[in-house]
């Protein structure tokens, strides 16, 4: 039995969670299959255990989502290096934030570390402006 691990990914230029759904509502973020996707240069070496879990989102410092990793697919940018595209499920889950400090590239994230999802209850909420979600985040309050 293979654990669950996650991915931690930076969405660059994103302002809020509903920017990165905008986004991944563009064609430019979908394959062929409608689903949304990510590409990026490296392949997880851990490919088994991010293929039960899920890629959480920083968003202007705070992880405020995620989305359930569905599959790896292999593509060829116009260069032609190969590439890995991590698809996804197309729902965003809204998480409790969480600051993170800027990477570049993605981070594996143990299940432990994760931070969990929103309450039913609260997953409607209006959204707190970033800098105040994380301000509160790094206080415990979040």
């Amino acid at each position: 039995m293979t654990t669950k691990l996650h991915l931690l990914k930076l969405s660059v230029g994103t302002e809020d969670v509903d920017g990165l759904a905008k986004w991944q509502s563009s064609s430019a973020a979908q394959g062929s299959d409608g689903m949304p996707r990510h590409v990026t240069r490296m392949w997880p070496r851990r490919e088994a255990e991010i293929l039960t879990g899920s890629i959480y989102w920083v968003i202007r410092g705070v992880i405020q989502c995620r989305q359930n990793i569905v599959r790896l697919d292999e593509v060829f940018g116009k260069d032609g290096i190969r590439r890995c595209a991590i698809v996804l499920a197309p729902e965003l889950v809204r998480t409790q934030a969480a600051q993170r400090r800027p990477f570049q590239g993605w981070r594996y994230l143990q299940e432990i570390d994760a931070p969990p999802d929103m309450t039913q209850g609260r997953a409607t909420d209006d959204t707190l402006p970033p800098a105040l979600a994380g301000a509160l985040a790094e206080i415990g309050i979040l």
